[in-house]
C-alpha cells in the first residue's frame, strides 16, 4: 500500500474543516497527452505484433453490418447496442470510453435500426449506455426479487433493414422496466494499458492484497474469480472476465450481436432465454452459417489470419497506458507542486487503498518486451469492493455482488467524460461523494475527504484529472 508523507500525521494537523461547495472539478483535460498509441516499440518487437496491434485498430473501426456488406464486415444483430467497437470506446482516442456525442443516439435517424424507437434515456450528449434489468417482472410488472436478471437488455434490433430478410423483433419494453425502477446501466470501460493488467500475475495481486488490508478504514476488498480453473479475473466493471479475449468476445456478440468463435451463437435477451429463444428467421442472418467471424486461413498476411475478436484483443493488449499531463483550471495551468500536494493527500485521506497507485510488476511477455516487467501504475488494486447502497445496481457477476465493483483504474482519468459505472456525472467532486453510502467500504475515506479544507480538496481534485 502506498504510503505518503502524511500518512503519520494526526488527523487533526492535515484535515480542516472545509466549505464543500467552492471546489471546482477542473474537467476533461483537452490537450494533447499521447494517447491512443502502442506500448510496442517497433524497433524493439521481436515477434512482430506491431502489425498485429495497427490490424487489430482498423478492425476496431470497421462498421458491422447484418449481411451483404461490400467490405465483408457481416453479422451485425439480431440484436445490438451499436454496430462499431469504436463508437463506444472513443475518449479522447479508440479504446477510451464515451464520447461527448453520443453514437448511439444517431443510430436510428441513420437507418442503422429504422424501425426502433429511441430509448428515453438515451441522449445526444449524454453517456454511451449498457442497459441491465436486475430483475424480471412478473405479470403485474413488478420486479420479481426473487427472480434475478442482469443480463443485457440490448437496444435496437436489426428489424426493417433491407439487409435482415423478414427478421422481425421488438425492443425491451424499457418504458415498463423504468416504471418498475428496474433498470440499470453501465458505461464502457477504457482498455488502454489493458495488456499490462492482463500480464500480472495471481501472486502479485494476491501480495498488494495482503498489503491492503493492513488497513483502519474499513476496507476489506476480494477477488472476482474465474468459474473454470479459479483464478483471478479483472477486466469488466465487475471485474467478470478473465482474459482480453474473453472480454472482447463477450462485446462483439453481447454488444453488437456478433457470434464469434468464443462465444458461437446469436445471443436472445434474457427474457428470450427463459422462453422460447430468436425466431428461426432471426438466425444465421449472414447465410453463411456459425459462427459469423472465424479466423480467415485463407488470407496472406499473418494479421489478418486473425479473427475479428482475436484482432480487437491484439489491439487492446497493445494500447500503451495513458500518458499523465499538465491541468488546466479556469483557464491557468495548475502547478507541478499543487499536483503533488494533491497526490499525497490522495493517498492521506485513503483512497490509494483501493485505488494504489500501482498493484505491482507484469511477469515477462511471450508477446513483446515492453509489457514485460513494467510498473502497472494503473491507481487500482483489480479487487471488488462492496460500495454501499448508493452505487449498487443489484446485479451479480460472477462472485461480485450487487453492491460490489472493481477498482476502477485512475489512468486517463484526466480526460475521461462520464464518472462512475454507469456514467451518472460528469463531475469529479460529486463522483467522489457518491462512493459514500450505508455499506459501502469507501464512506471513511470519504469522511476523511470531506475534512479537508476546500483548497485541499482542490488540490486532489487536480491531481485526479492530472492522470
Amino acid at each position: 500500500m502506498s504510503k505518503s508523507r502524511f500518512a503519520f500525521l494526526p488527523l487533526a494537523v492535515v484535515f480542516a474543516i472545509g466549505v464543500a461547495s467552492a471546489q471546482t472539478d477542473p474537467g476533461v483535460q483537452s490537450a494533447s497527452r499521447g494517447t491512443g498509441a502502442t506500448i510496442i516499440d517497433p524497433s524493439n518487437d521481436p515477434n512482430g505484433f506491431t502489425a498485429f496491434f495497427n490490424d487489430g485498430l482498423n478492425r476496431f473501426q470497421e462498421i458491422e453490418s447484418v449481411s451483404n456488406s461490400p467490405t465483408g464486415n457481416n453479422g451485425l444483430g439480431p440484436r445490438f447496442n451499436s454496430n462499431q467497437c469504436s463508437s463506444c470506446h472513443a475518449q479522447p482516442a479508440v479504446g477510451g470510453s464515451g464520447a461527448a456525442v453520443n453514437p448511439q443516439f444517431l443510430l436510428i435517424s441513420s437507418g442503422v435500426a429504422p424501425s426502433d424507437t429511441m430509448p428515453s434515456f438515451i441522449t445526444a450528449n449524454g453517456p454511451t449506455l449498457e442497459a441491465r434489468a436486475p430483475y424480471f417482472l412478473n405479470s403485474s410488472g413488478v420486479a420479481n426479487t426473487k427472480a434475478p436478471n442482469g443480463g443485457v437488455e440490448d437496444l435496437f434490433t436489426v428489424t426493417g433493414r433491407s439487409d435482415a430478410g423478414t427478421c422481425s423483433l421488438t425492443q425491451p419494453n424499457f418504458n415498463a422496466y423504468l416504471a418498475a425502477n428496474d433498470l440499470i446501466f453501465r458505461i464502457p470501460t477504457p482498455v488502454f494499458g489493458a495488456g499490462l493488467i492482463e500480464n500480472l500475475d495471481d501472486s502479485t495481486l494476491l501480495a498488494n492484497q495482503a498489503a491492503n488490508l493492513t488497513n483502519t478504514l474499513g476496507i476489506t476488498g476480494t477477488f472476482n474469480r474465474s468459474g473454470n480453473d479459479g483464478t483471478i479475473t479483472r477486466f469488466g466493471w465487475k471485474a467478470q472476465n478473465k482474459s482480453l479475449h474473453i472480454f472482447a468476445g463477450e462485446a462483439y456478440n453481447v454488444e453488437m450481436g456478433v457470434s464469434n468463435e468464443l462465444f458461437p451463437q446469436d445471443r436472445p435477451l434474457p427474457e428470450e432465454e427463459q422462453g422460447t429463444g430468436l425466431p428461426s428467421n432471426c438466425l444465421n442472418l449472414t447465410g453463411t452459417g456459425y459462427p459469423e467471424d472465424t479466423s480467415n486461413p485463407t488470407q496472406t498476411t499473418n494479421a489478418a489470419v486473425l479473427d475479428d475478436v482475436s484482432a480487437f484483443a491484439s489491439f487492446m493488449r497493445f494500447l500503451a497506458p495513458p500518458p499523465t499531463g499538465s491541468v488546466v483550471l479556469n483557464g491557468s495551468q495548475v502547478s507541478a507542486s499543487t499536483i503533488a500536494t494533491g497526490s499525497a493527500l490522495f493517498s492521506s485521506v485513503g483512497c490509494a487503498t483501493c485505488h494504489n497507485p500501482s498493484p505491482g510488476t507484469t511477469q515477462v511477455s511471450n508477446f513483446a518486451p515492453a509489457l514485460s516487467n513494467v510498473q502497472v501504475n494503473a491507481f487500482s488494486d483489480l479487487e471488488i469492493h462492496h460500495m454501499g447502497n448508493r452505487l449498487a445496481d443489484n446485479v451479480s457477476q460472477g462472485s461480485a455482488g450487487g453492491n460490489q465493483f472493481r477498482t476502477a483504474p485512475l489512468w486517463g482519468l484526466g480526460q475521461r467524460i462520464f464518472l462512475l459505472h454507469d456514467g451518472r456525472t460528469t463531475d469529479l467532486y460529486t463522483a467522489i461523494e457518491d462512493h459514500k453510502s450505508s455499506g459501502s467500504e469507501a464512506s471513511t475515506v470519504i469522511n476523511n475527504f470531506n475534512k479537508l479544507t476546500t483548497t485541499q480538496q482542490q488540490d486532489l481534485l487536480d491531481f485526479l484529472r492530472s492522470l
